[in-house]
């Protein structure tokens, strides 16, 4: 990748102005989803996109006008269906599916755009953990702690082979899906940018679900103004930015639960961004939040991932759990205890956990917190024993996973430095506050990107 098309939208510049062709960096994109980092990164390439690439060339030569995505090369969770793939959602007891007859549509947004689909990535089979290891496909390394150390480290999940794909430069965005953290843990894991946008914003039909109450299309990107542009297709709306100054925005620092046990990178680097913030002239008030330390208690029985996974995967699961990632079934079958009445007031008991807690974001432009609580671990612990996965697999969900419940949106955006282990700043609302978020992630980019300890892009 040339250094000086950091991101979509510079490289869409550089196309537009003839500085470069859709065709050279689709190549330079399959030269890099060659390449040692991109390892498991890939279930399966598709056909077809050098040539979306090369006619974008054809029609700008033309005079005609460049598709948002001016053949840029995007990859493709393994949980949506691509016309004429087979998705199987990171797992083998899918494989059998018929081939796909139309693209999901959040897919068919993409192609639309001018996307150049390049594959399906890997994943977390059926999306259901947050560490990104996958015993039947491999996991992909972080590419971006590769750099720093030589410690093997996990990619982040669900949207392991997506993020990958960023962060390896085989592509300028990867769609993928948000539970409970799926986009933004890799993202901030990898120190890129992961939007979850509110999830009825975006279609999720023709794709494996997980949980059809929080599951969230939406996609990684190299920048906030990247997110806001996939954003926007994904949405089918234009966003409305108000391009607020970081001075004119109120922030909120939620003390509650958020900050317990972070690592000391964690920490660091979140207490530094949050200085910047404030030294470039942001108002930021710590709030208490008690409502996020109920959260727990609404979710002891396995909560909407657990009851609604177990209804899809129920009779598969009878006649193939041996075929399962063993963790995955064990994290499934705790819905069966799950009772009709026991769903029926997980239901009631959210709607009244957001009802409490909206009044007090009210007045507050967003939320700032650390995305995950830890950086990568190792990969191997979290291999070898079922203790240690579960643990991380709770920290690294643990402050996502509260915007999912709320119905809510958030951005992660790196705030480590140059040399450090990347690390997620979230920022956050309520349910529909997508743009204000999104301007908001803007304004805090600038910011955190003037700052001496800048994190390192491209």
């Amino acid at each position: 990748m040339t250094p000086e098309w950091i991101d979509m939208a510079a490289a869409r510049g550089a196309i537009a102005a003839g500085r470069d062709r859709s065709s050279a960096l689709y190549e330079r994109a399959q030269h890099a989803a060659d390449g040692d980092a991109m390892r498991h990164a890939f279930i399966r390439r598709f056909d077809g996109a050098a040539g979306v690439a090369a006619f974008v060339d054809a029609q700008r030569q033309a005079g005609a006008p460049l598709p948002p995505l001016a053949g840029l090369a995007v990859s493709v969770k393994d949980l949506f269906d691509v016309a004429g793939q087979v998705a199987t959602a990171g797992s083998v007891v899918l494989a059998d599916r018929p081939p796909a007859s139309a693209d999901a549509p959040a897919v068919a947004r993409l192609r639309a755009a001018g996307a150049a689909l390049v594959g399906h990535t890997n994943m977390t089979e059926f999306a259901f953990s947050g560490v990104g290891i996958n015993p039947h496909h491999g996991t992909p390394l972080n590419p971006a702690t590769a750099r720093l150390d030589a410690t093997p480290r996990i990619p982040g999940g669900s949207t392991s082979g997506g993020a990958v794909s960023v962060a390896a430069g085989a592509a300028w965005a990867a769609l993928g899906s948000d539970t409970g953290g799926s986009i933004r843990i890799p993202a901030a894991l990898q120190g890129l940018v992961g939007f979850k946008s509110t999830a009825r914003r975006v279609p999720t039909d023709g794709c494996v679900p997980l949980s059809t109450t929080l599951d969230t299309a939406c996609a990684i990107t190299r920048s906030v103004r990247d997110a806001v542009l996939v954003d926007g297709i994904l949405a089918a709306r234009t966003a409305t930015l108000a391009a607020r100054p970081l001075r004119a925005l109120r922030l909120a620092l939620p003390t509650t639960t958020m900050l317990d046990a972070l690592d000391a990178g964690v920490a660091r680097a979140f207490d530094r961004a949050i200085d910047t913030l404030r030294g470039a002239g942001a108002t930021i008030e710590e709030v208490t939040l008690p409502e996020l330390d109920r959260l727990s208690r609404l979710q002891v029985a396995g909560g909407f991932a657990a009851a609604e996974s177990w209804a899809w995967h129920r009779r598969l699961l009878a006649a193939h759990e041996a075929d399962y990632d063993p963790r995955v079934a064990q994290r499934i079958r705790r819905g069966a205890a799950i009772g009709t009445a026991d769903y029926i007031d997980l239901i009631e008991a959210r709607r009244a956990w957001i009802a409490a807690l909206e009044p007090r974001l009210r007045g507050f432009d967003a939320l700032l917190s650390p995305t995950v609580a830890i950086v990568a671990p190792a990969i191997a612990p979290l291999v070898e024993s079922d203790a240690a996965f579960h643990a991380a697999n709770a920290l690294l969900l643990r402050n996502t996973s509260v915007v999912n419940m709320l119905d809510g949106c958030a951005l992660s955006m790196p705030c480590h430095a140059a040399g450090e282990l990347p690390v997620g700043l979230m920022v956050w609302s309520a349910a529909m506050q997508d743009e204000t978020v999104l301007d908001a992630s803007l304004a805090i980019e600038v910011a955190l990107a003037a700052a001496p300890s800048a994190p390192p892009r491209g």
